[in-house]
């Protein structure tokens, strides 16, 4: 607890105040109102910081304070308070603070200030992302997810990982879709042009084009064959004309890389992992979720409990095809060895006939990204997805291929310039060995944890089609 004395006053967090049992002590708490209440000759206000989802009540004597003042103290509206913390009366709390002197920092006009009332619509604050934070829902949006930042921080490091910052600015497509945000400070208007019309980049800041990352992978299979145990965690970027609740323009992942992994130990990883993490979430952020599950999703709590305590189920990509062909259930997309499972299939796998997680392995090559390692079979690759209930894929990953006769065919067939990635083939002709990895987006692991259902309302300020604001 972080304690700072001024003047005999102790200024603590509402956090700390509510689990504190010093009464008649002098304290000092500031935060924003959100609510007052009272009559001519007490007010009661609810005052919040930010540190917990509940609020802590001062009680204001209206005679020993400028009418003025109090007029002031509006929802929204920022003070400091110091009084004496005392136990309440009240069943909603057990302390509250008996003001002595209230300082405003700042006003909030009751005219135009967005969150003057309570109700609004997730869509709604989505318009005003600056303010939202200060509500109940986002609080604990925004305290869960630094709480999993810092279990995944601390998971890693436990287990002998090194954090590796890969690039943000690459010249290579890790994923080979195509659809990434170009670096550039070429004038838009009259750019250096070749012979053949097309732009020449050679007169870039770079000397070539680039874009924004969409992965780490690549640069952290470099960490990995020289370090044994690395993880990326940062932001990426998908240039995606997607307006759906699972897409954003701009993302976080997770993506750890390990030398001498070979795919089962990558899938014991995962399952460790996810479920350290949603214990995590369990045992720290009690309350936040207790909120949630009472205001979106009453099944949140005992979702995350089915996940921690279920073994996630092993199948290959031809299990799972086979299971989704004989089933009774009718989807909208039509099932046949060979296609991209969708997420109505994934579920339908976790939900209806596993009734637990699944991984799934051993995904036809064509569907697959060029870096999987070949099975013997000359049509499938050791890829790995994890399905989780509600979302589906939660988890991408697999076997690298550490082959390099193997890699530069997969990359000729698919037509990827071997120009471009010399250095990636250079850890297959210098000591090359088995190796394996995966990727969590961050906000989709924030969607299963919170229960929320538009991944634009687990990231502090969304990027998506036609809107970058805030």
């Amino acid at each position: 607890m972080q304690v700072i004395i001024k003047r005999n006053f102790i200024t603590m967090r509402i956090k700390e105040l509510l689990a504190s049992r010093d009464f008649n002590s002098e304290v000092e708490v500031k935060g924003w109102i959100r609510t007052k209440r009272g009559n001519k000759n007490i007010a009661f206000v609810a005052l919040n910081d930010g540190s917990i989802i509940h609020n802590i009540q001062v009680v204001i004597d209206m005679s020993r304070f400028d009418e003025e003042l109090i007029r002031k103290l509006t929802t929204g509206s920022c003070i400091a308070v110091r009084g004496k913390l005392v136990e309440s009366p009240g069943k909603e709390q057990q302390v509250e603070v008996h003001a002595d002197s209230v300082l405003l920092y700042g006003t909030a006009d009751p005219e135009s200030y967005p969150l003057q009332k309570k109700g609004h619509t997730l869509e709604f604050l989505r318009e005003i992302a600056h303010l939202r934070p200060r509500t109940n829902t986002f609080g604990a949006v925004l305290r869960i997810r630094h709480a999993m930042a810092f279990a995944i921080h601390e998971y890693f490091n436990d287990h002998g990982f090194y954090y590796l910052h890969t690039p943000i600015i690459t010249g290579s497509d890790a994923e080979g879709a195509g659809e990434m945000f170009r670096v550039t400070v070429l004038d838009a208007k009259n750019p250096p042009l070749k012979e053949d019309g097309h732009v020449d980049f050679s007169e870039d800041f770079f000397g070539r084009e680039t874009n924004l990352t969409v992965s780490g992978q690549l640069e952290g299979e470099l960490g990995a064959l020289a370090l044994s145990c690395i993880y990326t965690f940062g932001p990426t970027f998908r240039a995606e004309n997607s307006n759906t609740p699972r897409h954003l323009a701009e993302f976080w992942m997770i993506e750890p890389e390990m030398a001498f992994y070979e795919i089962e130990d990558n899938m014991n990883l995962a399952e460790d992992f996810l479920k350290y993490l949603i214990r995590y979430a369990l045992d720290n952020c009690k309350e936040d979720l207790e909120f949630l599950m009472n205001m979106y999703d009453k099944e949140l709590v005992s979702r995350l409990n089915f996940v921690v305590s279920n073994n996630f189920e092993r199948i290959t990509y031809t299990r799972a095809i086979e299971i989704l062909e004989q089933s009774d259930a009718t989807f909208e997309f039509p099932v046949s060895w060979g296609i991209d499972i969708q997420t109505e299939h994934e579920r339908y796998l976790v939900e209806k006939h596993f009734k637990k997680p699944v991984i799934v392995t051993d995904y036809p090559m064509a569907i697959k990204a060029f870096y999987m390692k070949q099975n013997d079979d000359g049509k499938t690759v050791r890829g790995m997805d994890v399905l989780f209930p509600k979302i589906g894929e939660i988890i991408g990953g697999s076997q690298r291929e550490e082959d390099l006769e193997k890699l530069s065919r997969r990359m000729k067939e698919l037509k990827i310039p071997e120009k471009d990635l010399w250095w990636y083939l250079d850890t297959r002709k210098f000591g090359s060995a088995p190796h394996s990895g995966f990727g969590l987006g961050f906000e989709r692991l924030l969607l299963f944890i919170t229960g929320m259902s538009n991944i634009r309302d687990v990231i502090p300020f969304p990027r998506f089609p036609k809107n970058a604001d805030f």
